[in-house]
């Protein structure tokens, strides 16, 4: 494509000028690979964006997308229902831990995460502490791109010219390279004493006026930072001795990352508010969603009285293609064992874990981190250039067949959950020759 041709699209999260000049298009994609408009295959050992955990163009999803768009292409959710959104809600509820029983949908993470702050102040608002409206979030955390997410996230760049418009403040994050660096799993050291931290910032501000803490269960966009051995639990704890919520923010634990169908089961903490989305419909069609518990549906519904109770929703939330093309992914997770196949104590786990680990001691490596099929190998930074790093040697993987994701001076890695060795193999390989082209 002429320069002419690119012109008219402005890019997400993409230095747009640095792109137009030298593009990186995608043309197909099958199972591991994607292909390119020059027609090379190039593994992605991204998921996409950490969505696609069953790997690209699985039949099974195309065909229900194709014969639902055939049956009923689009049905309004205000006021009005298709039989598909409560069948997958149902479903969703069964494989959710504890009683997050109640499923609102969205479109995205971002919208996820606005709807799961809402759904907290709506509950605090109806059991009579309309005073609880501050947010806890985390440094380095990252729930989206909306107002409300970024207001509670914790990277600086996502807010520094549009504010935080919602009263909040933030745990420090849980990254320690003096005490856990090349951790192998879940780091040892730190986690009772990063989630006290907590009962710092609840001191404060008085419980009396926080409505929740929301954090990734494994920090993602913000550098791939497992959580310390210990940290979530008590976190649940703090927050259920000062009648806080717990929201996880699970929009890249989901559906198979850790070895379990989400996070909160592999670490055996349940939160009161899930959000969840990417790996729902395996990136085949925008979907986001909200799990609740009980206890919060029922308070918000019981007290809206004979209305609307929750004053929020989406032209396109349970969309019936979006809803086909979940329950078909979730069809595919089951049929093929994806959900636990990346088990941290599975075999194709560890075989990613030695192998990222074997590029210990390479020219500016600093750490590597990794649980179950989520990774990250973070470089010294560059003299003059701090934050540069990640994105050279992301450059340099893909220009020899591999595509990363670049975190400042990280990368980060999260394949589908159909990886096997040889590919593996391939990604160590490409990854070590570009590190050693760059930092020696």
């Amino acid at each position: 494509m002429n320069a002419n041709e690119l012109a008219a699209h402005w890019m997400p999260f993409t230095p747009n000028k640095g792109f137009k000049a030298k593009p990186r298009m995608l043309t197909g994609a099958k199972g591991m690979y994607w292909t390119t408009d020059d027609q090379r295959q190039v593994l992605d050992m991204t998921a996409g964006l950490w969505c696609c955990n069953a790997g690209h163009g699985h039949p099974h999803i195309a065909e229900a997308i194709a014969r639902q768009a055939r049956t009923l292409d689009y049905a309004p959710c205000f006021g009005f229902g298709h039989p598909l959104s409560f069948e997958l809600s149902e479903r969703l509820a069964q494989l959710a831990p504890g009683n997050l029983n109640k499923v609102f949908y969205t479109n995205s993470g971002s919208e996820s995460v606005e709807t799961a702050l809402k759904m907290a102040l709506a509950y605090h608002h109806a059991q009579g502490n309309g005073g609880k409206q501050l947010f806890i979030g985390r440094e380095r955390g990252y729930h989206g791109v909306n107002f409300g997410g970024i207001s509670v996230g914790g990277l600086t760049n996502n807010h520094k010219a549009f504010g935080q418009w919602i009263p909040n403040d933030h745990l420090t994050h849980t990254q320690d390279l003096e005490l856990n660096a090349f951790s192998r799993g879940l780091p040892l050291h730190g986690g009772i004493d990063k989630a006290n931290e907590l009962e710092k910032l609840i001191k404060r501000h008085d419980a009396s006026r926080i409505a929740a803490v929301i954090i990734e269960p494994i920090t993602g966009a913000g550098g791939v930072l497992p959580p310390p051995v210990g940290y979530l639990k008590r976190i649940r704890e703090i927050c259920d001795q000062h009648g806080i919520l717990l929201i996880f923010d699970e929009v890249i634990c989901g559906f198979g990352r850790t070895g379990d169908v989400f996070a909160s089961q592999t670490f055996d903490v349940v939160p009161d508010i899930m959000t969840i989305a990417k790996g729902l419909t395996n990136g085949a069609a925008p979907m986001g969603a909200v799990l609740a518990g009980d206890h919060i549906y029922d308070a918000v519904v019981e007290h809206g009285g004979h209305g609307v109770e929750f004053f929020h929703g989406y032209t396109y939330s349970a969309h019936p293609l979006a809803c086909a093309a979940a329950m078909a992914t979730l069809d595919v997770y089951e049929q093929e064992s994806l959900f636990h196949r990346g088990a941290a104590d599975g075999d194709i786990a560890r075989y990613f874990e030695q192998g990222l680990h074997s590029l210990k001691g390479l020219p500016g490596v600093v750490d590597i981190r990794n649980y179950s099929l989520i990774a990250a190998v973070e470089f010294e930074p560059l003299a003059g250039k701090p934050g540069a790093s990640g994105g050279m040697i992301q450059t340099t993987a893909w220009e020899q067949g591999m595509m990363l994701r670049s975190l400042g001076d990280a990368i980060a890695m999260s394949p589908p959950l159909i990886i096997d060795k040889p590919h593996v193999d391939q990604a160590i390989g490409i990854l070590e020759s570009s590190i050693r082209q760059h930092l020696g």
